[in-house]
């Protein structure tokens, strides 16, 4: 083997080195989250803490169910609003964007998408905590709906801009208008792309305390209402983990797990979504 052969083979296997190590300090991150929210909150989750409510200050037992059921209802009503304006708005990107209004729209998902989710949270509070005169899940919703609607018009335009023209082409040639070619073909097409997108979009906001602390305050009591103050896991990872008690502190170890757990599950099945949608592509 030459020299110059050898010194390739040997930057090769050194960059190969180099990748593996950072890929595993990556991965080791993660590791350790779980690791440590396994050791500190895994021996707190019982039945109890999934079904019973938050006790008085002081005494022990108790469950954060009331932050469990607050949490879907906030972040499935959060979907509910964003999902469609995002949808919506990166399809039109995609398809009918190339003009000034596309480009103010681009531009405006991406500052949003650069904003403290703190500021939402503010922006949120006076426009429709105020207006309502109380702190409501359904001001959470919005708050979080802001912070979901950027990041999935971008991810959907990109989704969409991945179909090729050439399935445009043909249903217009078939006498398809256009806007029924983008719903019924485009959107279509890459409908796995966007249900990714959304999910990971979901996975994002359902963490989000700070929008929380100005919209939907909290609650220690069991609420469906979502014109009152509810509970989220996050908000009572938040009290709990600043609290005195040691009993709040355990209670809060255990929120993370579970909060973490249902994170990487919709991570998760983004993933699985993402690789069912490159098999049928293959």
């Amino acid at each position: 083997m030459s020299s110059r052969a050898l010194r390739r083979h040997l930057i090769s296997r050194l960059m190969t080195a180099l990748v593996v190590v950072l890929c595993s300090l990556a991965v080791l991150a993660l590791v350790l989250i779980m690791g440590n929210l396994v050791i500190k909150g895994a021996s707190s989750i019982d039945w109890a803490f999934f079904t019973k409510s938050p006790v008085p200050a002081g005494q022990t037992g108790g469950g954060v169910a009331n932050a469990i059921v607050g949490t879907g209802i906030i972040v499935g009503l959060a979907a509910l609003i964003g999902v469609p304006v995002g949808v919506g708005a990166g399809l039109y990107l995609a398809e009918y964007g190339s003009g000034k209004l596309g480009f103010i729209v681009r531009f405006i998902a991406d500052v949003l998408n650069g904003t403290p989710s703190i500021v939402v949270g503010i922006v949120a509070w006076t426009f429709v905590v105020r207006p309502m005169h109380r702190f409501s899940a359904l001001a959470g919703s919005v708050a979080l709906a802001v912070l979901m609607i950027p990041m999935l018009a971008r991810t959907t335009e990109e989704m969409v801009r991945l179909v090729p023209h050439s399935l445009r082409e043909a249903a217009l040639a078939l006498g398809y208008p256009r806007w029924r070619t983008s719903l019924k073909v485009v959107a279509r097409t890459a409908l796995s792309g966007i249900v990714t997108g959304c999910l990971v979009g979901i996975a994002r906001v359902a963490g989000e305390t700070a929008p929380l602390l100005f919209t939907a305050l909290g609650n220690l009591n069991f609420t469906l209402s979502i014109t009152q103050p509810m509970q989220a896991l996050s908000l009572q990872i938040y009290v709990y983990g600043t609290g005195p008690f040691e009993e709040w502190h355990r209670l809060a170890w255990a929120s993370a797990l579970v909060l973490m757990g249902l994170v990487l599950s919709i991570s998760l099945t983004a993933r699985w979504v993402t690789r069912e949608r490159h098999g049928s592509v293959r």
